[in-house]
């Protein structure tokens, strides 16, 4: 690999700031230069007539008038549910997970379902500009080990484990393994599949979680052998990955069930250790930094604060909130709590592939929440949690996430010309002559109008993905 010098419209937000100090991090550098060194890391990023003279005479990949962005982080979407996104006739979460879902998943028990799907999984992420994600993982390991080939061959960074289920509906039997199974299959994923691509989880693409679906999907004595197993295995690196208060239609929604069946204060004990009766400790927590809880639409503020001491993260996923008739993560409790967030699509929960469309969906939702808890969000903090935030959830933030120099090369390019409706909004939309306001205003306009048709060009450490 040579070096390599992109030009175009540069947006990313500098340093390591907090999602409500976005907006002091956002850089713009309309005539900006991305410098890729031949060890495919940043090797300068500013105004193109600052390149450094000793990368002067590089090739150049002239994108503009087109912008380049960090590559899009998504923590929180469904391998299993490749071709289940477009499900319908379930309602909300638990009927949509036995009417539909479980069947869906289940076909994966079919090694030729579950290759072509791994093929598809990477070409959607690929178009959509997704370089990073975290996913819920195939039940089956010959699903499992079909995603880890492909991942690796097309240079995608993921984190994923086996969907782990040792209880639950009839519908989802195909899915359930023993307790004993529960722990040794996902141990040999760890074995065989954590940084299996560099040997070195510092410098590797293919990363491994611990992944039980939800609390009702498993027992105390699965969550038990799980968290003696993360024990066992956090020093190497491994994350923790499952859903939170993700619905609670009063009476038979996903929150109060949990809560009845493990007579506990909180959902989120159940994860904590804290999963017999009266949150007694049964066990050990499985919180942590590397540790992502998707949703969290419902959650108690002691359960924000839990997260937030511990640095678990949360992935937000509004268009899969929407979806499945879930409600509304509350984004000023949220934040104030301290704790990291970041973005999912959810996809199948949610029909959308494309990271931009879900902080299109945020702003939405965040802005329509009753009273004052409305807030119309910059732009800045829609591009914190497709991008930096995800990559502090993935722990991997000294790696990607922004175009601080000697970080990996991740990032997409975006012609506006491939979707006209985008390019007209960038050329004559209106701007303030204020030089702050027009710049946000700018952002803004390329967040909500991107599609996949806009995002020609995906990177992973400097390398173009096809």
């Amino acid at each position: 690999m040579v070096s390599r010098i992109h030009l175009g419209h540069v947006f990313h937000l500098a340093g390591a700031p907090l999602v409500t100090d976005a907006a002091n991090a956002l850089v713009s550098i309309p005539d900006g230069a991305l410098v890729i060194g031949d060890d495919g890391r940043i090797a300068f990023c500013g105004e193109r007539a600052g390149i450094p003279s000793q990368y002067q005479s590089a090739p150049t990949s002239d994108h503009r008038p087109g912008y380049l962005l960090p590559g899009f982080v998504d923590t929180h979407v469904h391998f299993p549910q490749t071709y289940a996104g477009d499900s319908y006739g379930g309602g909300q979460l638990l009927e949509w997970l036995t009417l539909c879902i479980y069947p869906s998943e289940s076909r994966f028990a079919d090694e030729n379902v579950a290759a072509q799907a791994a093929i598809e999984f990477c070409n959607r992420r690929i178009a959509a500009g997704t370089t990073a994600a975290m996913v819920f993982g195939s039940a089956f390991p010959h699903a499992q080990d079909a995603l880890f080939t492909e991942t690796q061959r097309r240079g995608l960074r993921i984190v994923s484990g086996r969907g782990i289920q040792t209880t639950g509906p009839a519908a989802a039997a195909r899915l359930f393994t023993s307790e004993e199974d529960a722990i040794r299959l996902t141990r040999e994923e760890i074995d065989k599949w954590h940084a299996a691509d560099t040997g070195d989880v510092k410098s590797a693409r293919l990363h491994v979680a611990i992944v039980p679906r939800f609390s009702l999907a498993v027992t105390t004595q699965t969550l038990k052998g799980l968290g003696e197993l993360y024990d066992s295995v956090r020093d190497r690196g491994v994350y923790f990955h499952t859903h939170l208060n993700e619905n609670n239609r009063p009476g038979t929604g996903e929150v109060d069930a949990t809560k009845e069946r493990y007579q506990v204060n909180s959902y989120l004990d159940t994860y904590d250790g804290k999963f017999l009766p009266g949150s007694a400790v049964g066990g050990s927590s499985l919180l942590g930094r590397r540790s992502i809880m998707a949703h969290s639409v419902h959650c108690q503020d002691v359960e924000l604060e839990r997260m937030a001491e511990t640095g678990t993260s949360i992935s937000h996923c509004p268009i899969s909130q929407q979806f499945l008739g879930s409600g509304t993560m509350p984004w000023l409790r949220t934040v104030a709590s301290g704790v990291n967030i970041s973005a999912g699509t959810d996809f199948g929960g949610g029909d959308e592939w494309l990271i931009p469309q879900v902080i299109g969906a945020a702003f939405k939702v965040h802005i329509s929440e009753p009273g004052a808890a409305g807030v119309s969000m910059h732009p800045a903090e829609m591009l914190f949690i497709g991008t930096l935030g995800g990559a502090r959830a993935l722990d991997m933030e000294d790696r990607f996430g922004n175009f601080d120099v000697g970080k990996e090369a991740d990032f997409v390019v975006i012609d506006p010309s491939r979707t006209p409706a985008l390019q007209a909004a960038l050329t004559y939309g209106a701007r303030s002559d204020d030089a702050v306001m027009a710049r946000d205003q700018t952002l803004f306009a390329l967040l909500m109008g991107i599609r996949e048709t806009s995002i020609a060009e995906t990177y992973v450490q400097g390398r173009r993905l096809q």
